[in-house]
């Protein structure tokens, strides 16, 4: 056989072969995104240690502050030891802090013990381990970028669907203590044996279906973060990204209270509700992902703020029985929290370049972070002051004009020298 004749054969072979890495990172996002199960776990955890509302909240917001402050770390660490070996010690992190929630809080019964063993040690695990999967996404679809990273960390977003699902029963039977030792037995399983097959194409591998148009444009600028953080690009994606993230955050630590206290449904039917939105909060990564392969980033976060605007105003309008205006709002905004996970890193493929994403994309992470920390301020005191979240939504309407007005005015190609 001829050389090119190898060469068309192991080409076709990697083009069928690059959605193994889709599969593999949606289902070790599945593991990693069951921290937005947690409200699962808050009452009996709440009940156990006789904590008050406010710490048993605790382990889910470390979580997400330690989650956004390994990603610059894991990002980094991509670029010298590769996707598969920081998967693994991401694994052995987040399978390690599920494991020992169950353990240690034995022999020390506090809250306390379930902060750092859940929200340091897995929140750190799955900083590390979630950066991996989108980059190799990435490096293996410059094709459909925003499609791949959507269908891949889909399984993040959906992830409550089944690990609420399954925690439920488990902590009904076991207890909260025995059920995060289960489940972190299957999560360092799964999450170290998929990330053994993240791996980077070669440098010069292209897709066979790279058209010829594409393949013919002046290559994209590979920008290093240090002159990514320069450019008003960045700052206006940075700024819009956490609108949106806040947005969507506040909407997961409300969507059960707003069920029961405004709409007045019952705990069960407001627990179920949180399962399908958690369905929209899935599907917002391949839709937005795709979408912003189609329209731009520009366009893409200029109409996932417009829905944020639209359903946040509408729920001004909630009142007791309103189920249908609830669903449609908090899936809406579920959905686009969704949508943002892919906007973001998609964009900075497409604006800062492939070669440094990790690294990149962790800068633009932090928003995740501060829209976690600002979502419960928000949500909170609107209220603990007013006395329901009315004001909480008008201050994301608010915020979503604003990022309607940055994505049109600062999401677009960097200028560079």
């Amino acid at each position: 056989m001829s050389e090119r004749g190898t060469e068309h054969i192991f080409g076709m072979a990697a083009e069928r072969g690059r959605w193994l890495f889709i599969a593999a990172g949606f289902f070790i996002n599945i593991c990693l995104g069951s921290v937005y199960a947690y409200s699962v776990f808050r009452n009996p955890v709440q009940e156990l240690f006789g904590s008050s509302t406010f710490e048993s909240g605790l382990p889910f917001m470390v979580f997400l502050a330690c989650f956004a402050i390994l990603m610059f770390f894991g990002g980094r660490l991509l670029g010298t030891l590769g996707p598969k070996k920081v998967g693994m010690i991401g694994g052995v992190l987040v399978g390690g802090g599920w494991i020992l929630s169950g353990i240690l809080p034995q022999a020390i019964p506090s809250i306390w013990t379930l902060v750092f063993t859940y929200g340091i040690i897995g929140g750190s695990g799955v900083g590390l381990a979630y950066g991996g999967p989108i980059a190799v996404a990435t490096r293996w679809f410059p094709d459909r970028k925003g499609l791949a990273v959507g269908l891949t960390i889909a399984g993040f977003g959906a992830s409550p669907f089944i690990t609420a699902n399954l925690a439920r029963p488990l902590i009904e039977n076991n207890g909260p203590l025995q059920t995060f030792m289960f489940m972190g037995i299957v999560f360092l399983g799964v999450v170290i044996v998929l990330s053994t097959l993240l791996r980077f194409p070669s440098a010069d591998w292209k897709p066979a279906g790279l058209s010829a148009a594409t393949a013919s444009r002046a290559p994209r600028p590979e920008l290093e973060p240090a002159q990514m953080v320069k450019t008003s690009t960045f700052w206006g994606l940075f700024l819009v990204y956490t609108i949106g993230c806040l947005a969507g955050l506040m909407a997961i630590g409300i969507s059960s209270p707003v069920g029961t206290e405004t709409i007045q449904l019952d705990a069960t039917a407001a627990a179920a509700m949180v399962g399908v939105f958690a369905l929209f909060n899935g599907a917002g990564r391949p839709l937005f992902g795709w979408l912003t392969d189609r329209i731009t980033p520009r366009w893409a976060s200029t109409l996932s703020m417009i829905v944020i605007f639209v359903a946040s105003l509408v729920m001004l309008k909630a009142a007791s029985g309103a189920v249908a205006l609830y669903t449609v709002c908090f899936a809406a905004l579920w959905l686009c929290l969704g949508g943002w996970l892919a906007i973001g890193p998609t964009s900075t493929t497409t604006f800062f370049g492939a070669k440094n994403y990790a690294r990149n994309y962790s800068y633009v992470f932090f928003g995740y972070g501060i829209a976690a920390i600002l979502a419960n301020i928000i949500s909170g005191q609107s209220k603990d002051l007013f006395g329901s979240y009315d004001v909480a939504f008008m201050i994301v309407a608010g915020l979503a004009v604003v990022g309607a007005v940055l994505s049109i005015v600062l999401l677009k190609p960097p200028k560079t020298t």
